[in-house]
């Protein structure tokens, strides 16, 4: 059975998901929002950069687009800096019928019970009788899929460590890189997403998830950060970056249990290659890194590379293609607020050429 999707949005994620879903032969592309009206009118497979027309032309009617009631969303539009107004779309999305992928807002992969930003969305998925997921790369696959897959090969776990070990410099996304994360911005300056609590907010959801996995309930979820200035001036593909200003950004949000870390989320986020020599470092170009203390302890790396040798890229394309390959089974799924504890294995199915 072919279902028919609409895409929201075309940014850094969306034009990887338009490619997505133009690739796999059980989903049919209905319809495009684009926020930009410079886009209105374009054809979708031109803003996926694949140089060749979908026959879909982008819009920014919305309702339009909803009633041509599609079986699935697949929302990529940026939710970091518009949070309140992410979560009324994906409601409306809810409320119409309408099954949605989401990669974000991020604390919906798994969120709080009771949090208040997530039971308006459950009230909208029973009264559409609709679905939603949110997922990624990260939160997503490399700290729910790997990890859990990987405690199945365990007699007794000590410890799991979730790792993202990239350098950002090809990420062009200068609203994330110096705004929210607060690269090349003054070292005293605390940006957005070291304010106390936002790290849990973003990332708390991946350790409760974890503990769930494995049938544990936290005492408590911590965070805490380290960060080194640039040495000299340098510039990344979002701009240049100053020398003294924050290049380098280390954090953990760790869960505990008994008075110690058991399930911990870190990330080693570079500007550039030779920073803090001392923290963790990639297998590859760029990794995430699984490490489950135990016996046996297991450390595992799953490189990224695109074929136009970027590991950012591949990032990109994991969580676009996370969501889309997801589709056929958020479209069969009851409704309500879904995890990836709710889902079957998610396979790359009819994209093998």
């Amino acid at each position: 059975m072919t279902l028919r999707v609409v895409a929201w949005s075309t940014g850094n994620v969306g034009r990887h998901a338009l490619a997505g879903i133009d690739a796999r032969p059980d989903l049919e592309l209905v319809g495009l929002f684009v926020s930009n009206p410079d886009k209105v009118g374009r054809d979708a497979g031109e803003l996926a950069g694949l140089g060749r027309p979908f026959g879909v032309a982008a819009s920014n009617d919305a309702a339009a687009l909803l009633a041509l009631r599609p079986d699935c969303i697949v929302h990529s539009a940026m939710a970091d800096d518009r949070l309140v107004e992410a979560v009324a779309d994906l409601e409306g999305f809810l409320s119409a019928g309408i099954n949605v992928v989401s990669s974000g807002p991020v604390f919906l992969q798994y969120p709080a019970p009771g949090d208040p930003l997530a039971e308006p969305l459950r009230a909208a998925a029973a009264e559409g009788g609709a679905s939603l997921w949110v997922n990624g790369v990260d939160p997503g696959f490399a700290n729910d899929a790997l990890p859990l897959v990987l405690s199945g090969v365990c007699e007794r776990i000590d410890e799991v460590r979730c790792l993202e070990v990239l350098n950002y410099a090809t990420y062009n996304q200068a609203m994330v890189l110096f705004d929210i994360m607060g690269f090349a911005k003054p070292m005293d300056e605390v940006p957005m997403l070291l304010q106390p609590g936002v790290l849990t907010m973003a990332w708390g959801s991946v350790v409760r998830q974890i503990a769930a996995g494995l049938g544990v309930e936290l005492d408590a979820v911590e965070e805490w950060y380290e960060r080194v200035p640039a040495p000299i001036d340098f510039d990344v593909d979002a701009g240049p970056v100053p020398k003294g200003t924050a290049a380098g950004l280390h954090f953990e949000v760790r869960g505990i249990l008994g008075g110690r870390p058991v399930v911990v989320l870190e990330h080693v986020t570079r500007l550039h290659d030779d920073l803090a020599p001392h923290w963790p470092q990639p297998a590859g170009q760029g990794c995430y890194r699984v490490v489950i203390t135990g016996e046996p302890t297991y450390t595992l790396d799953l490189q990224l590379l695109g074929t136009d040798g970027d590991h950012n890229t591949a990032g990109l394309k994991a969580t676009a293609m996370r969501l889309v390959n997801a589709v056929p089974a958020v479209v069969a799924a009851p409704p309500g607020l879904l995890t990836a504890l709710d889902l079957p294995l998610i396979t790359g199915r009819g994209l093998l050429r």
